[in-house]
This record gives C-alpha cells, sequence and structure tokens, in this order.
C-alpha cells in the first residue's frame, strides 16, 4: 500500500497522513441516485461486502456513538449499546450526523470526524489484513489495515453486526 495523496485531501485522509499511517485511497465513480453507498463502493470497486465497512451514528443515554460494520451486515443495536456500556441505542438522525461528524450521510468517514466520539469496530475487521470504509466524501474509500483504523479511532472491537 502507498500513500496516494493527490486525491483532494479529507480530514479522514490528513489524519492517516499525519499519523505517518500506510493508506490507499480508492476513488470510484459515485451515482447520485445511489443510496447503498457501501454497496456502491464494494461493486465500483470488485471488493468483497465483507471488507467494506459502513460507519454508522448511534445515539445513545451517554451521547452519539460510532460503529463500523461491514456493508454486508446490519448493526445489531442491542450488542452495540452494550460494547459502550448503555442500555440503549438507535441510529442517529442524519442531519445531526452530519453537523457532528462534519460529514455527509454516505461519506462519513470514521477517521477526521470533527468531535471524537466512542467508537466501536465490529470484530470482523480483524480477519482481513486491509479494509476500506470512506475516506470522507461519496467515491472514495481508503485501504488501510484495520489495527490502523482501531488505533486512530481510539475504538474497540465487538460483534456489533447481525444478518438478516
Amino acid at each position: 500500500m502507498g500513500k496516494t495523496r493527490n486525491m483532494g485531501a479529507t480530514p479522514a485522509t490528513a489524519a492517516l497522513i499525519e499519523a505517518g499511517a500506510d493508506f490507499t485511497l480508492h476513488p470510484y465513480e459515485h451515482d447520485p441516485r445511489s443510496q447503498a453507498y457501501g454497496e456502491e463502493a464494494a461493486d465500483a470497486l470488485g471488493v468483497p461486502y465483507e471488507r467494506i465497512f459502513k460507519t454508522l451514528v448511534a445515539e445513545t443515554e451517554r451521547g452519539l456513538a460510532v460503529a463500523v460494520v461491514p456493508v454486508a451486515v446490519r448493526l445489531d443495536l442491542k450488542a452495540f449499546a452494550t460494547a459502550v456500556h448503555c442500555k440503549r441505542a438507535a441510529l442517529a438522525d442524519p442531519a445531526e450526523v452530519e453537523r457532528v461528524t462534519g460529514y455527509v450521510v454516505g461519506g462519513i468517514s470514521p477517521l477526521g470526524q470533527r468531535k471524537r466520539l466512542p467508537t466501536v469496530v465490529d470484530e470482523s475487521a480483524l480477519d482481513f489484513e486491509t479494509i476500506y470504509f470512506s475516506a470522507g466524501r461519496r467515491g472514495l474509500q481508503i485501504e488501510t489495515s484495520p489495527a490502523t483504523l482501531i488505533e486512530l479511532t481510539g475504538a474497540i472491537t465487538a460483534r456489533i453486526g447481525k444478518t438478516g
């Protein structure tokens, strides 16, 4: 993997560069009509859905928290709440998520958010040498090691994804 810096910096890529992390940027043509952003990225890049991770923000009684799960699964809100030591969690309002993270829905990166939020990465990420996630805008994915993502976000890992 090399550091690709000429694709237009985002707060996420700036965080990786500042940390001296090894990563690769993968641009793809985003279809503005698409609402399945992660699946669109996986299909465009020819990457299995299990290796492309989506960033979701949930509201808990302690405030907002970030969940990073494969696009192949849904967020298990009960497991997520348990992971962040809360009783319950619900997906946060998209407008609030955009305001707090500084990213638009479909381009939310777990890195470089305006405010550092508690983060949980689905433990399935550890099954791969590298994973993909949003670089902070639609049409651009970061590929890096799960360890890099976990370290730079201060994340914990837990089984927070569920199928079906």
